[in-house]
């Protein structure tokens, strides 16, 4: 006599609810990926924002058409866009654009500027999504139910050893000029270091390509979808304290394959 089997539980209405908004969310990246791409390269137009960082109209652009686009599928959710500010409310469901996450590479014809989506719940991420349109690779992750490049699994290193990992360091002329004695201390960890900018050493560690990244300076739109892609891969993100990433985060953070090399990490950073 065959013993009956329990039909595979239902997933929650959470997990459903997250895997639309990823599937979604892709679409809308991809959407954005293909402005980027035509306006890559083709000499635009720059200003400076206050804080002297760069902004062109293609940022501004993709910011609208995402924002648009998010609007007509989920009217009631919050939207904050690098560029254009709030529309909404920050508390309860909440996308957040970063248009263009590297607009001084995209303005020197250096491909690897991304595209970031994050959703935030109650004020916590809980999806995101990395888009490289010029390398045609989408990042995609939600804590607790794993993270994809173009599809398919990836996962973090499992890297536990400072002594042997391969660690980025984003944003050392800011860190030479802040934080010169952190930053002497990093070039002394890890087997191999690079400097870096921007989302890609993110990614590049979330798909086990590398096991570290410490970077500084950083908005919401910025951090939020990382984590979220880090996390759901096997990774840690947080600030450089240790705390978990929200939108009030200082942004100043490190990330690592592994709690024991995120931990070693957070002690190099803190002397």
């Amino acid at each position: 006599m065959t013993t009956p089997t329990a039909p595979p539980s239902a997933p929650a209405s959470g997990d459903i609810c997250l895997r639309q908004i990823l599937a979604d969310g892709a679409v809308f990246a991809q959407a954005a990926g293909q402005t980027a791409r035509t306006y890559f390269r083709q000499h635009n137009a720059v200003e400076f924002k206050e804080d002297e960082s760069p902004v062109t109209v293609i940022d501004q652009r993709i910011e609208q058409e995402l924002k648009q686009a998010i609007a007509a599928k989920y009217p009631m959710d919050g939207i904050f866009g690098e560029e254009s500010g709030v529309d909404g409310g920050l508390d309860g469901n909440l996308w957040v654009i970063d248009p263009i996450d590297g607009t001084r590479s995209f303005i020197s014809g250096n491909p690897l500027f991304g595209m970031l989506l994050a959703y935030v719940q109650n004020g916590l991420p809980v999806a995101g999504i990395i888009s490289m349109p010029m390398l045609d690779e989408l990042y995609c992750g939600s804590p607790g139910q794993g993270a994809t490049c173009n599809g398919e699994p990836i996962n973090v290193s499992g890297q536990r050893e400072i002594d042997d990992c391969t660690l980025y360091i984003n944003e050392g002329e800011k860190l030479i000029a802040e934080h010169p004695d952190r930053l002497s201390r990093l070039l002394k960890a890890g087997k191999t270091r690079r400097f870096g900018y921007d989302c890609y050493p993110h990614a590049l560690l979330a798909a086990g390509h590398i096991d570290a990244v410490v970077d500084y300076d950083l908005k919401p739109y910025d951090y939020l979808a990382l984590t979220s892609v880090i996390s759901a891969a096997g990774g840690i993100m947080t600030d450089w304290q240790g705390n978990p990433l929200d939108l009030s985060s200082d942004g100043a953070v490190v990330a690592a394959a592994t709690p024991e090399l995120h931990q070693s990490l957070l002690a190099v950073l803190n002397g």
